[in-house]
């Protein structure tokens, strides 16, 4: 590498470094305002992970890039999978610079577990004498090992049991077979990411990504669509069953979310809104693909979801259920937005903060939330170095009607 290349990948790092998680289409932007061509951007990214600097991901539909730890210490990986191969698969997937440990029987797991006290368990859900989500509840309400991080892998259908895993504290739910890259990348970012732990709920695309992508909807064709993918009746159900509960639903739902995103072939980009509402924008028959699959994921999942807090179904009947006052009547409900609302909206939050057209820089979460129309939440969300709490202020009026 020459010279100039070196400073480049000197400046990219120092770059990723100060935002410790940045979109390639930034990286991009910057490195043509340099003259730096999209071969050599690509060039020195790759050259950066692999000598374990910076980690990717494509998360909510954008290729991310984040700065990983130096000088760590060597961290520890207990794989738990009874298929010989595929615990062979697992460990190769998650590479090299762990101290890795296979095991084969879930009857041996929590044993395990409390002697290396790993930092990161992959567990298989099907295992001979104690089942992933029975080793995963056992291992997130112990005191002395809740911090170890949880991914299941299953080939079983997640109708309920990635509801299950996530309500049991599990980090991160795969479907099998997997994707030997995505393992990787989500074992790297769950041990060596810098700064607060990754949490794929948190580490969506925050304020500043989700404003670049109103203004690119904004500006794009009648085929580029922004909308919002709300649960209905969230604040009812928070204050009925309290605010974990809640949390475990949004986690759900970010995860139906990332998985279907995973699978199309035109971008389509979600965030989260630090409320009860995701955003999701691209191509038109995208997004509505994304939405039809996350609704009839979500429709399968909502009475294993009722169930499990206590509303047991006679005739299976989920209208007649609902008929019951205490029962919070749970839904997405999907908006898509008139972009001349959304225009005159933000021309509106422009005003008021004193920005120019042309000098937007970033939203608030505030005002992303006033430009879709949604002032006057009951909901709202923090999520910091300690984790995600959620906030249930007032009960709307449509809500309590619906509930």
């Amino acid at each position: 590498m020459d010279d100039n290349n070196a400073n480049f990948k000197e400046e990219l790092l120092s770059i990723i470094n100060d935002r410790q998680q940045i979109a390639y289409n930034e990286l991009n932007d910057m490195a043509f305002s340099r003259g730096v061509s999209a071969s050599a951007l690509k060039g020195a990214l790759s050259e950066l992970e692999k000598d374990k600097s910076i980690a990717s991901r494509s998360n909510g539909g954008i290729l991310t890039y984040y700065v990983l730890q130096e000088g760590h210490e060597t961290r520890k990986v207990l794989i738990v999978e009874d298929d010989k191969n595929i615990n062979k698969l697992m460990l190769l997937s998650i590479g090299k610079g762990f101290d890795a440990k296979q095991i084969y029987d879930g009857g041996e797991a929590i044993q395990a577990i409390r002697e290396m006290k790993p930092d990161l368990v992959i567990l298989d859900l099907m295992l001979p004498h104690k089942d992933g989500l029975d080793i995963c509840q056992t291992v997130k309400s112990d005191p002395d090992i809740n911090n170890t991080v949880v991914i299941l892998v299953s080939a079983m259908d997640p109708t309920s049991n990635r509801f299950k895993g996530i309500k049991y504290g599990a980090d991160y739910y795969i479907k099998k077979p997997f994707d030997p890259n995505e393992m990787r990348s989500l074992v790297t970012l769950f041990l060596q990411k810098k700064g607060k732990r990754f949490d794929p709920l948190v580490d969506l695309p925050d304020e500043e990504r989700i404003s670049k992508e109103v203004e690119r909807s904004i500006n794009a064709g009648e085929q580029y669509v922004i909308g919002t993918l709300k649960i209905g009746n969230l604040a009812t159900y928070a204050k009925t069953l309290g605010e974990r509960s809640a949390i475990v639903l949004l986690r759900l739902v970010s995860q139906l979310l990332q998985d279907s995103v995973k699978n199309i072939t035109k971008n389509v980009t979600i965030g989260f809104l630090n409320s009860d509402e995701f955003l999701i924008a691209g191509f038109k028959e995208s997004v509505e693909t994304v939405v039809k699959e996350v609704k009839a994921e979500f429709g399968a999942v909502l009475p294993f979801i009722l169930q499990d807090a206590g509303y047991r179904q006679i005739n299976l009947d989920i209208d007649a259920l609902f008929e019951s006052k205490e029962v919070p009547k749970l839904s997405l409900i999907y908006t898509e937005y008139e972009k001349e609302k959304l225009l005159e909206r933000r021309n509106e939050i422009l005003k008021n903060k004193g920005a120019q057209k042309d000098g937007i820089g970033s939203y608030t979460y505030e005002e992303l939330q006033r430009m879709f129309g949604n002032d006057s939440l009951d909901i709202k969300i923090t999520r910091d170095t300690s984790g995600v709490r959620i906030r249930v202020g007032k009960v709307r009026e449509d809500e309590q009607q619906d509930a």
